[in-house]
């Protein structure tokens, strides 16, 4: 691990490769730290544009449409926090990387819960960070099975984010839509924690897998006809869980 560091003299602006990947929006306020991100990202061979606050990288998210993200939690005039989900609610399939500080496990798991798809902890190192978001990018790249999923009595539109229960709306948060987008592509596969954490959460290794349960909870008590005895997110006592539409 090491701490990012640059010089504090002027660096050259780093020109746009010829052939970009696509556009990384980096919403950092620190104007250092802009450079190094931006150079990061550039030798990458993406395109990358930046904004040093709230406001502007909401802007850039509407105007440049990026590939992914890469945020900060502490910015001026609109939160990290309140960013993330406002991006998500937007579109929800630019993934989220965010960029900060902050270790404390239950800040990691509200943003998880807002929608991002992936945290990195300053310091960090380029090449964790840059994987990180190009793991983020392909996880959202997969191809889902169908764009309208039926099981029991729910249907589920992946493309517009709606689930009907009965005919009648059901709220997911972003996060509880993908950790179910996940479960309908490997149906009756039996998960374990870990690969739950590592596909869906982002993360190869996790403090606690009762973030899983929770959220699996929270899942059945919204889709299932009795939470108490699931019929369709089975748990597998000793391995995980399993989905049986």
């Amino acid at each position: 691990m090491i701490h990012v560091m640059e010089p504090p003299t002027e660096a050259p602006r780093i020109p746009s490769p010829a052939v970009s990947l696509g556009t990384i929006l980096i919403v950092e306020d620190d104007p250092r730290m802009q450079k190094v991100l931006r150079r990061i990202f550039t030798e990458e061979h993406y395109t990358a544009v930046v904004a040093g606050d709230g406001q502007t990288g909401l802007e850039l998210f509407r105007s440049e449409r990026p590939l992914a993200v890469v945020l900060d939690l502490i910015l001026p005039h609109i939160s990290g926090r309140e960013l993330c989900q406002t991006f998500k609610n937007l579109v929800s399939e630019v993934p989220i990387v965010v960029l900060s500080a902050i270790t404390e496990v239950a800040d990691k798991v509200l943003l998880l819960e807002l929608g991002a798809d992936d945290y990195v902890t300053k310091p960090f190192s380029p090449r964790e960070l840059t994987a990180r978001v190009q793991a983020a990018i392909r996880r959202q790249r997969k191809p889902t099975l169908q764009t309208i999923y039926r099981f029991g009595d729910c249907e589920v539109d992946f493309g517009k984010m709606t689930v009907r229960r009965h005919g009648n709306p059901v709220v997911l948060t972003a996060h509880e839509f993908k950790l179910l987008k996940f479960f309908t592509e490997n149906a009756e596969r039996v998960l374990t924690r870990d690969v739950l954490l590592n596909e869906v959460w982002g993360y190869n290794f996790y403090p606690t897998t009762r973030t899983v349960d929770n959220q699996i909870l929270k899942l059945r008590q919204k889709l299932e006809p009795d939470p108490a005895n699931p019929k369709h997110l089975l748990t597998i006592y000793g391995a995980g869980y399993k989905f049986v539409p």
